[in-house]
């Protein structure tokens, strides 16, 4: 079997000759064939529509397109993407179709207001979700934000609908006292589910990135997440012991995982995947201003019997449907694939602000004709309705001002200079200011700051509070919304107080550090506190990359060093609590010394808010910078 790689306008094509022929090339979106195919290759082909990562992100938005208008590259604006669209692109592209699949690949919920101000936990999404009736829908890690319970109730509200969705992990083992064991909720999800298309069975299995939902989500202590390949190739076993011979992976791993465990499995012949938010698609993406593509679509591996296996993945946030078009043998094995990434958007376009003429119409038509992967589409009126007393929710409580920022509250998950990591994060203005660099972000040193002050407000006092540098997701200036302040905390956790030993807190300093500093880190895990300042050095090794720890007195504001000896109450994120982010020390805190204060961290930040002296022009709490000697990075230093 050869493979042979083929550029066909905006699509990359793998064709792959089986037994000295070479299969025919599909027609790219259509779901046809070439003059050379028989009937019974017409029958063959399978359509596989499929979104990820769309994170209760539900409504349009304005996107900026760079587009060949009348001979002249112009930027023109235009109203894309939102799930109503995503609905209709799929709706579209079935009825064109045979032998169709629709399938979501995870982290269906969390990041915007829709999550948990338009109603119930993930209503709003399952909702959307029930206007597409999915094949299938793989649990991603943000499925478990809210732990066992809480993926129950969202899995309850998805089934409220008419679809009845299969929800699917082959690598997630339920705890014994999850609310979704078995036990209690039989079939609530399935290793995997089988359908069929033109009288073929297809297999779809189910999976989960395992330490990554783990440390950084917030399943139940007790449900555990296998090996991905082990519990993939397990299920692909069981199912082609029973005759099925066409297996889809359904897999919120990432792009690149998926790229290596097709290496290591026998038997599967599509991944479609998502948790990383990967572009996939030609070069011209980047070049008209959709994004920069992070591989081919489809991209076109092998298997670890060299058999041909087909990827795909669509992007993010509602923006691109996946349409990938797969060819079987007769004996189940991939001759060929290819697709298309449609990045959905509408037609209201404009040039520097202004509608478009008739005749620039007609030039912008033309050019996201020939681009191949933009796609003009009507939101779905039936999505749209469904949408609308959501929106209606959250349109209500998005206008209400309760802040101001008169400097820029700059946003920077880890210290450092340019060229360092997350440099790019804090604004031009802040970077040029250089306080970034030294110490972090303002905006997640404040809300460091708020939990501490609200805790010993309210909630029975604190010393010292934690907050993960990736948990803060937007910096603040000037009039600040309420949907602006939930934007800056979108993930809603739960705030617990732990009574921890000075060890302990290094500890806990020492972990967060590892996880950034690490083999394999990432910025997210920074600590930030309210009440301690330490100095850092990010090329030392575990145990030694902070110094100087003091922790401040929060009656007389005094400075003294940490006591290794001595208890501390800490205020902390449940998700850091239970050991997100790599938090293990604050994991291994026992029952006695935890407690659930059972407030959103929120809900803490609107209390703080609220606390704040009124600013005099607005007449809104004003939100400041915190003076130098309260931020938690004394010093900051990347050297060996």
């Amino acid at each position: 079997m050869v493979a042979l790689s083929v550029r066909e306008g905006t699509r990359q094509v793998m064709v792959w000759a089986v037994c000295g022929v070479t299969a025919a090339v599909l027609v790219a979106c259509g779901g046809g064939s070439s003059d050379n195919d028989s009937d019974s290759d017409k029958d063959d082909v399978l359509t596989i529509l499929h979104i990820n990562d769309h994170h209760s992100t539900l409504a349009s938005k304005t996107a900026t397109l760079q587009l060949p208008v009348d001979g002249k590259t112009t930027a023109v604006t235009v109203d894309a993407a939102g799930f109503p669209r995503v609905t209709a692109a799929i709706d579209a592209i079935a009825a064109q179709s045979t032998h169709v699949l629709k399938l979501h690949a995870g982290d269906a919920v969390t990041g915007t207001l829709y999550f948990n101000r338009a109603g119930a936990d993930g209503e709003a999404d399952m909702a959307m979700l029930n206007t597409v009736c999915f094949d299938a829908y793989t649990l991603g890690n943000h499925e478990f934000d809210k732990g066992d319970s809480g993926l129950k109730g969202i899995l309850d509200r998805l089934k409220t609908g008419r679809c009845a969705t299969p929800v699917l992990s082959a690598n997630v083992q339920f705890g014994a006292n999850s609310a979704l064991n078995p036990s209690r909720a039989p079939n609530a999800v399935s290793p995997s589910t089988v359908v069929e298309r033109g009288g073929q069975k297809i297999g779809i299995v189910g999976l989960t990135i395992a330490q990554k939902t783990k440390a950084s989500s917030s399943p139940d202590k007790d449900t555990l997440f296998e090996d991905e390949a082990v519990a993939a190739q397990r299920e692909i076993d069981r199912l082609q012991a029973q005759g099925v011979k066409r297996i889809v992976l359904l897999s919120h791993i990432g792009y690149d995982n998926d790229r290596s465990i097709a290496k290591k499995l026998r038997g599967v012949d599509v991944i479609v995947g998502g948790d990383s938010h990967t572009l996939l698609g030609p070069d011209a993406m980047k070049t008209i201003g959709v994004g920069t593509p992070g591989g081919a679509y489809p991209t076109n591996t092998t298997d670890l019997d060299g058999k041909p296996v087909c990827i795909v993945q669509a992007w993010e946030y509602s923006q691109v449907v996946g349409e990938l078009k797969v060819k079987f043998d007769k004996d189940g094995v991939v001759r060929q694939c290819e697709g298309t990434p449609h990045v959905l958007i509408g037609d209201d376009f404009k040039i520097a602000g202004t509608a478009a003429t008739q005749a620039q119409r007609a030039s912008i038509i033309s050019s996201v004709n020939a681009a191949g992967f933009l796609r003009i589409t009507a939101p779905s009126a039936q999505a749209a309705a469904v949408l609308k007393p959501f929106s209606d929710k959250v349109a209500s409580f998005n206008v209400t001002k309760v802040a101001y920022a008169p400097q820029e509250l700059c946003s920077r998950r880890v210290p450092g200079g340019e060229g360092s990591s997350d440099y790019s994060r804090s604004s031009a203005a802040c970077n040029a200011e250089g306080s970034v660099s030294l110490r972090g972000g303002d905006i997640q040193q404040l809300v460091a700051q708020s939990y501490l002050e609200v805790a010993n407000a309210h909630y029975g006092g604190a010393d010292i509070s934690l907050q993960s540098g990736g948990g803060v997701r937007i910096p603040l200036n000037g009039e600040v919304t309420a949907a602006n302040a939930i934007q800056v905390l979108p993930f809603g956790n739960m705030l617990f107080r732990l009574d921890v030993t000075g060890t302990e807190v290094k500890g806990m300093l020492e972990d967060g550090l590892e996880a950034v500093y690490g083999v394999g880190g990432s910025t997210g895990p920074y600590p930030y506190t309210g009440g301690m300042r330490f100095d850092v050095n990010a090329k030392a090794t575990l145990g030694s990359r902070v110094s100087g720890i003091e922790v401040r007195d929060t009656t007389t504001g005094q400075w003294a060093a940490l006591d290794p000896g001595k208890s501390y109450r800490l205020f902390v994120l449940s998700f850091n609590a239970n050991g997100g982010d790599g938090y293990k020390t604050l994991a291994s805190v026992p029952a006695a010394r935890r407690l659930d204060i059972g407030v959103l961290d929120a809900d803490v930040f609107f209390n703080y808010i609220e606390s704040q002296p009124k600013d005099a022009s607005t007449g809104l709490p004003a939100l400041k910078r915190l003076s130098t000697d309260l931020y938690s990075t004394k010093r900051f230093a990347d050297v060996r």
